[in-house]
């Protein structure tokens, strides 16, 4: 194990690098205009969206978020995003799905400040939390849709109970990650755990995949233009650049992206 694998093994330590990775890369970013920090989604024969032209440009990510997103019906819904990112898919889904109320946290004190410039859309809020301590009441939200982010928390069981406390009687965790082999057992475990009821599940390894393949390009200009050289591998990675080790592992079955609909009864 190297020496980053096995700092990346102690939560702690896993979150504070998150802590600082994400404000930096805000930074890096937000003159692109990035709107999206997940990786991407498309099937075969492709999902074809009616997206509006500003949107076109971040389609295989929105797609994600549309897969995941609509497992239920969210109109009329207060729903609660945890880990938003840069805020592309809050936005997205606030606008095409109509909830009463979507409310979008994350960590990054950076990329809120961003999203509340950049995403001013009627019935969207962004709020500074962590998703380790969601700052809402019990039984006050019908929704929590969670793109792309447990694998970064210290204590996935810990956010999962997190979620149940605030979900309604019948709401939903609208729930999509990936984990390495050496970690399913320990995932699985998890979700069975956890006060929810398992709606149906999804290997969606092969739609990232196809989803990572569209953003090619426009993922490794970025990377290029935005992160100093001796980041380049590392970005990589995290934009899911084929060739790099991620895209290789979830090519190889090494890596597995799956999404959930929970139940809470």
């Amino acid at each position: 194990m190297s020496l980053l694998e096995r700092l990346f093994s102690i939560p702690p330590v896993r979150k504070a690098i998150w802590r600082l990775w994400y404000p930096f890369l805000t930074r890096r970013l937000m003159a692109e205009d990035v709107l999206f920090l997940n990786y991407a989604f498309e099937t075969d024969p492709p999902v074809g969206l009616q997206l509006e032209p500003a949107d076109e440009p971040n389609r295989a990510c929105i797609q994600l978020y549309h897969h995941v997103a609509t497992q239920v019906d969210l109109r009329g819904k207060e729903v609660l995003e945890v880990s938003c990112g840069h805020g592309g898919g809050a936005s997205w889904l606030t606008r095409t799905l109509q909830p009463a109320s979507y409310t979008a946290l994350d960590l990054n004190p950076a990329g809120i400040a961003f999203c509340q410039k950049r995403h001013l859309v009627a019935g969207l809020s962004f709020v500074q939390g962590d998703a380790q301590a969601l700052p809402f009441p019990a039984q006050s939200l019908d929704a929590v849709i969670n793109v792309e982010a447990s694998h970064c928390y210290p204590d996935f069981t810990g956010f999962l109970a997190g979620v149940a406390r605030v979900l309604r009687p019948g709401g939903h965790l609208l729930y999509a990650d990936f984990r390495f082999s050496d970690q399913w057992a320990e995932w699985e475990q998890a979700i069975d755990r956890a006060p929810l009821e398992i709606v149906q599940t999804q290997d969606i390894s092969a739609e990232v995949l196809r989803g990572m393949e569209l953003n090619a390009a426009r993922s490794e200009s970025l990377v290029r233009r935005c992160l100093p050289q001796m980041l380049h591998s590392a970005g990589r990675d995290f934009a899911g650049v084929p060739g790099a080790c991620v895209y290789e592992a979830l090519k190889s079955g090494e890596l597995s992206y799956r999404s959930w609909c929970f139940r809470k009864l």
